[in-house]
């Protein structure tokens, strides 16, 4: 037993030290947004646009590419720098992602390039950041981890300002138990085109995973008004069955790792490393005790004399 208490002790101090290294490191070091973002988002939808020609709106359906990349070199612990390409094209002809600016199916296409905070995925200024790249305020891509039930300034790239976006339910998607926030912009002015003033509603909902704050879903309700009411675009857009399957397979995996993470090693560290220090504890008072056997003690045999024989 003696020689079987330093390790014991030795062990469970490893394990309970371990465990609350993981209970109060563990979750400010992963709950951060990964610096290896490479994501590609597809959408579909239908849309109506303005035919100039006849001055109808003509019907198609459309999809989006939206791809995000984090800038792993100009990032840095606390910030994370991001690119963004999106595309729109009507979907006829197999247009691929993206089409040239020829090309009347082509209906808007735009990068973009902002910072992040890490940890709660709020939009922030740096010094990494191009001299031309247009400030942005609030979430961006993402809802930070633990998102809560309430409203969060969430950018919308079009008014190019943050605007609130308001949670309003949650749901289940395909298993996930999701928070759904809902933005809602009436009569916003905006360029219709280039030097032509014009309007925009857009209601939007986004589902969104509160455990990672990764966006599952999105759905948008988006019209556009020249100055005297004409409507030239009515587009209703949303994730495809595929992305949104993609999304819920993907972070059920993150968040299987983040409880991995933040809560089973920590409990198992602590409550195992605390066992075994108990051990250790009993196992030392056992080699300490006297023992319980008895001396045995001799009996001396003392020959009596043999009597003389009469003679």
């Amino acid at each position: 037993m003696r020689k079987l208490a330093p390790v014991l002790f030795g062990l469970g101090g490893f394990l309970l030290v371990a465990g609350l290294i993981a209970a109060f490191w563990a979750p400010g070091a992963v709950k951060k947004t990964p610096l290896d973002v490479d994501s590609t988002t597809r959408l579909a939808g239908q849309v109506e646009k303005l035919d100039t020609a006849t001055g109808e709106l003509e019907g198609n359906p459309v999809k989006a590419t939206s791809i995000t990349k984090a800038d792993s070199e100009r990032s840095s612990d606390s910030t994370v720098l991001f690119t963004n390409s999106q595309c729109l094209v009507i979907d006829t002809d197999d247009p691929g992602d993206c089409v040239d600016g020829e090309d009347p199916r082509l209906i808007t296409a735009s990068t973009d390039v902002w910072a992040a905070s890490r940890s709660t995925a709020l939009a922030v200024d740096s010094d990494q950041l191009p001299s031309d790249a247009v400030p942005h305020e609030g979430l961006t891509n993402k809802w930070p981890f633990g998102a809560e039930e309430k409203t969060y300034p969430y950018w919308d790239g079009t008014t190019a300002k943050a605007v609130p976006a308001k949670f309003d339910r949650t749901e289940t998607v395909r298993g996930l138990d999701v928070n759904v926030y809902q933005v809602d912009i009436q009569k916003a002015p905006i360029e219709i085109g280039e030097g032509i003033p014009g309007t925009y509603d857009d209601l939007k909902e986004i589902w969104i995973d509160p455990a990672t704050g990764a966006i599952i879903n999105q759905v948008d309700d988006q019209q556009r008004y020249l100055e005297d009411g004409t409507k030239v675009l009515d587009l209703q857009l949303s994730f495809t069955d595929e992305q949104v399957a993609t999304n819920v397979k993907d972070t059920e995996a993150n968040v299987s790792s983040l409880k991995l993470i933040t809560f089973w090693v920590p409990v198992v560290g602590i409550v195992l490393g605390l066992l075994l220090l108990l051990g250790a504890v009993l196992a030392l008072r056992s080699a300490r005790r006297p023992g319980d056997g008895s001396a045995a003690t001799t009996s001396a045999q003392v020959d009596e004399p043999t009597p003389s024989r009469a003679t």
